[in-house]
């Protein structure tokens, strides 16, 4: 069925696109995972997988960037029932900001309870070096701060209120678990805490506009994540955001360094399966938990 611009967000499109995945799989994920640039293989470790190619699936975006498969599998990651996006959508690929975050609510309607949300980011922290890991304990969007917030336009109550919060965006025991399992892997020397900041792109930012960021108190930066979260947070999912440093934004005129798709992409490599490491552990920690409820 067609629909117009206008009616493509409404609750009834997102439940027709839940309801064709749930009838072609008998998985009822309560996690869901979204792999950044490089970290698609992630969704590689999944047991028992049914893969939907984001073209098959009714109403879904599509994905152009390399570096992202652009598929849903479904799948249990060390005994836990997990949805995994191999790749995600962009406001700098031409969606708009409610074509970007369309999976949430389609994971909220399916009974998503946390997401997962991973990306690879540039590192404006000085102390932060090329492979670290930051947990996200807060974001900037300067994205949002500018007018384009994914929850824009008329609320539907279904999903939540008007006005959501967003001083809790990423929750503390998520962060404690994935501190426990990054200390039981032995990974502390890489793992980081810090300020995510959103930007547009697809440019990567001037030196003026780091140094900004940094002023602001951001850590890291990237193209991506935050809409994300403020959708799956309306939807009172709970949020874990982990960001990948692929590279060290310039933040020197005398530099001759230059931030770079191509870079971004062989650093995630270098990490990548200490993040799955991460991820998978805490998984099995989450489940944990859960049994002792």
């Amino acid at each position: 069925m067609a629909y117009a611009e206008e009616d493509r967000n409404s609750y009834e499109v997102y439940q027709e696109t839940a309801d064709w995945l749930r009838a072609r799989t008998v998985q009822r994920p309560k996690t869901a995972i979204i792999c950044g640039t490089g970290l698609g293989g992630l969704a590689d470790l999944l047991d028992n997988k049914i893969v939907f190619p984001y073209e098959d699936i009714p109403h879904f975006p599509r994905s152009t960037v390399v570096g992202h498969a652009g598929r849903l599998v479904f799948g249990d990651l060390n005994g836990q029932p997990c949805v995994c996006m191999q790749g995600r959508f962009h406001y700098y690929e031409g969606h708009s900001v409610s074509t970007v975050t369309f999976p949430i609510r389609v994971f909220f309607i399916l009974g998503v309870e946390i997401l997962i949300v991973t990306n690879a980011a540039g590192g404006l922290n000085p102390h932060f070096q090329v492979g670290d890991i930051m947990l996200i304990r807060d974001h900037i969007s300067t994205f949002g701060l500018g007018g384009q917030n994914p929850l824009r336009g008329p609320n539907d109550e279904r999903f939540g209120v008007r006005f959501p919060s967003m001083s809790d965006a990423y929750e503390q025991d998520l962060l404690g678990l994935a501190m426990e399992s990054a200390q039981e892997l032995g990974f502390l020397n890489f793992i980081r805490e810090g300020v995510y900041c959103l930007v547009a792109g697809p440019c990567y930012e001037t030196i003026a506009e780091s140094r900004m960021l940094q002023a602001l108190g951001a850590d890291a930066v990237g193209m991506s994540t935050v809409p994300e979260v403020i959708v799956a947070r309306h939807c009172g999912l709970r949020v874990l955001g982990i960001s990948l440093i692929t590279n060290k934004v310039v933040m020197s005129y005398n530099s001759q360094e230059k931030a770079s798709h191509e870079e971004v992409l062989r650093a995630s490599v270098v990490r990548a399966e200490d993040l799955q490491k991460l991820v998978t552990h805490l998984l099995g920690k989450l489940g944990e938990s859960t049994k002792a409820l």
